[in-house]
């Protein structure tokens, strides 16, 4: 792998959480850093002992100045278009954070600017790389066959104060992606329909609503399940959701919180079928196709953003695709679009990508 030089777009708080990863990868140089906010872009650099990169509050000037391999966008969701398409126009690849865009129309025009420009634009989808949904998955692929039923539950009591309390749909615009995408990824099928009811309880804090429950037709017939809470005091859900995944071998499972299991059909006589619990196979491959770890092997790989940008490093240096791209993401975005506006219509929405 050949030493990548990177600059960094936004000055959110976020930005310092890349900013610690990307100086922590022996591949990565930091020759910059941009954003409207220069005083905190100063402040953040030298936090980071970063004195001698480029410092710029125009996005254009700050790539033509740092000559950067490739941007990592950690500006807010309604930026993105204009960063992404800006830098791919100026031939530098984008590793930019979900959500991929504010709408569907910009989140093709991306993909667009990224067929123009030949070079890779990829979504971190950071929960991608949480070795027990990885686990999870791998059950699926080796014991529980193609799936039927898959069903998530997150519910959380959330007391972030700040711009989500004012939001119109906060629940899912700002974090149901992650469950979504994570449905994808389990399932390795792709979107076809949803039925949505989104609301707000009576006690909820929020203005806008902070609840909702939707039925995903996906590919292959598959019904995901998705009932999410924002405004659910006690007895939380992991940030992560808790899954069933069902299937012709079995039943995965997974809290959340602990390691996934499988209860695999080993005699399928009788009123209730013999069934044996399993743990997963250590170093066992999770399988081929869109979606897969490519790039990441089947051991230990980075957690978090730093899994994210060691698959986006090894893109760039071999030229395989990887989990996150551009292509692929808008599917995630438009269930979060479709949940939305079969919530509105209250009817059924077909997913067009």
């Amino acid at each position: 792998m050949t030493r990548k030089r990177a600059l960094i777009v936004g000055a959110g708080g976020f930005s310092r959480e890349w900013a610690r990863v990307l100086s922590a990868h022996a591949e990565v140089e930091i020759v910059g850093w941009v954003s409207r906010r220069r005083e905190s872009v100063v402040a953040a650099a030298a936090e980071f002992g970063l004195g001698d990169i480029v410092i710029d509050t125009s996005l254009v000037d700050g790539i033509a100045r740092a000559r950067p391999d490739f941007v990592v966008d950690v500006t807010p969701p309604e930026a993105h278009s204009f960063v992404t398409i800006a830098a791919l126009g100026a031939g530098v690849a984008v590793l930019g954070e979900k959500p991929m865009a504010s709408s569907l129309e910009q989140a093709r025009a991306m993909i667009a600017a990224s067929e123009r420009a030949g070079k890779l634009y990829m979504v971190s989808q950071s929960r991608r790389y949480d070795a027990r949904l990885r686990a999870l998955r791998q059950l699926v692929v080796d014991h529980v066959g193609e799936l039927g039923i898959l069903t998530s539950d997150f519910s959380i009591g959330a007391h972030f104060g700040g711009f989500r309390d004012a939001m119109p749909s906060p629940l899912l615009l700002d974090m149901a992606i992650h469950t979504f995408d994570a449905a994808r990824y389990i399932s390795q099928a792709d979107p076809v329909a949803v039925y949505c009811d989104e609301f707000n309880p009576a006690w909820s804090w929020y203005a806008g609503n902070a609840a909702a429950t939707a039925i995903f037709e996906m590919s292959n017939g598959l019904r995901y399940t998705y009932r999410g809470s924002w405004c659910s005091e006690g007895s939380h859900t992991s940030w992560e959701s808790a899954w069933r995944a069902v299937g012709p071998g079995g039943s995965a499972t997974w809290d959340g919180h602990g390691t996934p299991e499988a209860d695999v059909v080993r005699e399928p006589n009788g009123f209730h079928s013999r069934t044996e619990r399993l743990a997963p196979s250590a170093g066992a491959s999770t399988g081929a196709g869109a979606g897969a770890d490519v790039g990441l092997g089947s051991g230990a790989a980075p957690a978090g953003i730093g899994g994210a940008l060691a698959d986006f490093l090894h893109a760039l240096d071999t030229g395989s695709t990887p989990m996150g791209e551009c292509h692929d993401n808008i599917k995630s975005l438009a269930m979060v679009f479709a949940a939305l506006r079969s919530a509105s219509l209250r009817e059924r929405v077909k997913i067009a990508v």
